[in-house]
């Protein structure tokens, strides 16, 4: 899983929905994600929620405190917990370097991404076009959420 961290109206109703047709549930589902606020945060709680094993992949020691306090925390630290697995990158806090490292890490372990992107550049190294590419150059499969239209802020 690879996506934007804010979401416009929508967008996380149509990958939810999207999911709960596509996935398997229960231990047939293995979901890998960086548990960034967003789109990382709404699949990882999806897979729990229907069962399925989530593993977590970091970009950094200090990821949580990188995220907003408005809940994206919490939630970041509740799914951590839940996790079956956590995997750290070698970055003590967050950097552009991290998230690039995560998310080739993140593909190196899926067989299929599902990418709640909007399709345009990524906003730094390591975002989710960055992910995506890589997926792509990887022969990986890559499944892109979004509805036609919806812009990000």
């Amino acid at each position: 899983m690879t996506g934007h961290r804010v979401l416009p109206p929508g967008i996380a109703e149509l990958a939810v929905n999207y999911w709960r047709r596509a996935l398997p549930t229960g231990a047939g589902l293995l979901a890998v994600s960086s548990l960034a606020d967003g789109a990382d945060q709404l699949f990882a709680a999806h897979a729990l929620s229907v069962g399925g094993t989530l593993e977590a992949v970091l970009p950094c020691g200090n990821y949580a405190g990188s995220l907003p306090a408005d809940g994206a925390r919490a939630r970041f630290e509740n799914l951590a917990r839940a996790a079956a697995t956590v995997i750290t990158m070698p970055y003590p806090e967050p950097c552009e370097q991290g998230y690039l490292a995560a998310g080739h890490a993140l593909v190196d372990r899926c067989d299929h991404l599902f990418a709640v992107w909007d399709g345009l550049p990524a906003r730094g190294l390591g975002g989710t076009a960055d992910v995506v590419a890589y997926a792509r150059a990887r022969g990986c499969p890559v499944t892109v959420l979004w509805i036609d239209g919806a812009r990000r802020a």
